[in-house]
């Protein structure tokens, strides 16, 4: 398969482009930063530039008439205002499915975030706030188009080494993830057709990937 990233030199997202080619499959990771193109031809993925803020959207489809997959794993990142967490987690999101749907890609996974299915909390930082609007408002528009898609909400994110043992259901506790697992759960959501039309909840636990995969989908 062809696998087209956004947000391809993110910590998770480098992981997942680097699995995809290992295993035999071609990556074409999405850059707003050319500056990290010699990254992702290091990791095997072909990079490309595209600025999923300041892009036609016709333009975008152009540069993905060869893939069979889609991951959205981009996001404005620490540090980043309210303004972007709108304009990346939400804007290039639904920009980004609409490339998709006029090219024909069908299968299409979203990483998202845990919070998203509840009212934000009262107390919460204004900016994270903004971060769980954007991240809500993208699943509900992604809910509403005809897509293979699978949304995936892991817990708090770690650079710890890859466990292979997680929690996945509809409705998990909050704990951490590390950010090599969930790219690892992600490569197997690609490659589950059962998965799609799933939101499902990640964090590390005991189980296989494998196993916690067929548990909660079946």
């Amino acid at each position: 398969m062809r696998i087209v990233i956004a947000g391809a030199h993110g910590k998770i997202a480098r992981q997942l482009g680097a699995m995809l080619v290992q295993r035999g499959d071609s990556a074409l990771g999405l850059i707003r930063n050319p500056d990290h193109a010699a990254d992702l031809r290091a990791d095997g993925v072909e990079p490309q530039l595209a600025d999923l803020e300041d892009i036609d959207v016709a333009v975008l489809a152009a540069l993905l008439s060869d893939v069979d997959a889609a991951v959205f794993a981009a996001g404005a990142g620490p540090g980043s205002g309210a303004a972007r967490k709108d304009t990346v987690d939400r804007a290039a999101s639904a920009l980004f499915a609409d490339a998709c749907e006029r090219t024909g890609i069908h299968r299409f996974v979203q990483v998202s975030s845990m919070g998203t299915t509840r009212p934000n909390p009262p107390d919460v930082d204004p900016v994270f706030g903004a971060y769980l609007d954007a991240k809500r408002a993208a699943e509900e528009d992604l809910r509403r188009r005809a897509l293979d898609w699978t949304i995936l909400r892991p817990g708090r994110l770690t650079d710890d080494p890859p466990t292979g043992r997680v929690t996945l259901a509809e409705s998990v506790g909050r704990a951490d993830v590390t950010r090599a697992d969930v790219a690892a759960v992600l490569l197997a959501l690609l490659d589950e057709p059962a998965s799609a039309g799933r939101a499902l909840e990640l964090v590390n636990g005991e189980t296989p990937i494998p196993e916690a995969l067929r548990a909660a989908l079946g």
